[in-house]
């Protein structure tokens, strides 16, 4: 019989720990209610809901990561399809490093070079405690960022160099409408534009392996085509869907054939029949197929069927699992020689 951990009475952490099953959850196994109230109380301090930080556990299984060290950060975001405040996943920097670093082919960074300093009065509203607040914050800053970083290609080490400036980069109270900058970008305005600048230039000497950080999207507006939001439960959970490492990097485990696939239905229930594709809303489906395409790039598919049943439900959730079910059986078919069953049929 599956175990379900379950949270005590006593000692409750600010965001109660959800019923799992570590049985059919291998990525949450080692969750136990001190391991839950650390992730609440000190990794993920700003995190909101459980299904923020269960979806940054899973991101870490997923790239063999440990989440205790914070390699990703539970970042809110301003949605403009929902029209609300989401939650979503975004790796830090030092999450980006270790990726470049395990390609076995970053060759070395160089020391920052920083811009004139600039000074300037940012105002603007802001709400706090129910009320709206007028304030002023000036900040000192430099005008821009550049890090260099190495990667050898073809045997020869090879420089790449990204510029940011900091008004384009820095982080805003209130979402992308506003113009004060949020506390750690007026303590910290070298420190936080130079994370930036290292993200930037890291994503120019590996453009496959390196996303967009917590760091850079921290106060910015979600697009239309970003996320799959969640669609159960009263808060609004989103977040780029999850990967593995790459053939570049760490080799991502290989699928064992002997067991179900991991976009079958759940125990007990009957897989619905796929709608057509052109009854669905077409926004919604063009974010399913990259979800999908993400997958197959990846080998993720566990982690992909496990997203998008957090997001999606009735034909969209037959559809999304039914093209996953397909991506995977094309990715895993061997190769043949001859003409496919399809070839030949058509033939």
């Amino acid at each position: 019989m599956a175990r379900k951990t379950q949270l005590q009475p006593a000692d409750q952490p600010r965001i109660p720990m959800p019923a799992i099953d570590a049985e059919r959850e291998s990525a949450l196994a080692f969750l136990t209610p001190s391991t839950w109230k650390v992730l609440t109380e000190s990794i993920f301090p700003s995190a909101k809901t459980a299904e923020g930080i269960l979806l940054a556990v899973h991101y870490c299984a997923a790239r063999n990561l440990d989440v205790m060290k914070r390699p990703v950060h539970v970042v809110p975001m301003w949605s403009k399809a929902l029209g609300q405040e989401v939650e979503t996943v975004w790796p830090g920097i030092a999450e980006v490093q270790t990726t470049a670093a395990r390609t076995g082919l970053w060759a070395g960074i160089d020391s920052p070079r920083f811009g004139p300093i600039c000074e300037r009065t940012f105002s603007g509203r802001i709400k706090r405690d129910g009320s709206w607040q007028d304030l002023e914050i000036h900040v000192a800053f430099p005008e821009w960022c550049e890090v260099t970083v190495h990667r050898l290609v073809n045997g020869q080490r090879c420089p790449f160099t990204e510029p940011v400036f900091w008004l384009e980069a820095y982080a805003r109270l209130g979402g992308a409408y506003s113009e004060l900058p949020t506390d750690m970008w007026v303590k910290r305005p070298r420190g936080q534009l130079l994370k930036c600048a290292k993200a930037a230039s890291l994503r120019a000497a590996f453009p496959e392996e390196a996303g967009y950080t917590a760091e850079e999207m921290e106060g910015k507006v979600i697009e239309a085509v970003t996320s799959i939001p969640v669609q159960r439960g009263p808060e609004v959970v989103a977040a780029t869907a999850p990967v593995t490492e790459t053939k570049a990097g760490k080799p991502a485990a290989k699928t064992d054939v002997s067991r179900e696939p991991e976009t079958a239905a759940e125990p007990g229930t009957q897989a619905p029949s796929p709608p057509d594709p052109e009854s669905l809303d077409q926004d919604l489906r063009a974010r399913i197929d990259k979800v999908v395409a993400r997958a197959a790039d990846n080998a993720a598919w566990k982690q992909a069927a496990q997203y998008l049943r957090a997001r999606c439900e009735g034909p969209d959730l037959a559809y999304a699992l039914d093209a996953l079910a397909k991506a995977q059986a094309k990715a895993e078919r061997p190769a043949e020689t001859g003409p496919s069953p399809e070839q030949q049929q058509a033939a």
